[in-house]
């Protein structure tokens, strides 16, 4: 099984661009900062509502992942770019990818 970080939040439409133009350089911090991150999908609900849905190899690499916050630049970007979050859950997978 594999741990699901699941985020909704919102982005005024105005900065959805930079929104997305930030993004690649937010995975590549989760990349080289986070232990037992497996990648992420970027969900767009609406105009200004987004939905967040990160994979990690477990609860403890998830949980880590949050202790460390907004700690390099392109994660800081990022987040700096929501305006307000509406949820953040944790969950697991029951299944298998590509079954």
């Amino acid at each position: 099984m594999t741990t699901v970080e699941i985020t909704r939040f919102r982005v005024p439409a105005e900065r959805a661009e930079d929104l997305l133009a930030a993004r690649p350089a937010m995975l590549r911090d989760f990349e080289a900062d986070r232990a037992g991150f497996l990648g992420a999908r970027l969900i767009r609900l609406g105009a200004d509502e987004w939905l967040d849905i990160v994979f990690w190899a477990s609860s403890e690499d998830y949980a880590e992942s949050r202790r460390r916050g907004a700690n390099r630049p392109g994660i800081q970007t990022f987040f700096s770019l929501i305006d307000s979050v509406i949820s953040a859950e944790e969950g697991t997978t029951t299944d298998v990818v590509g079954a």
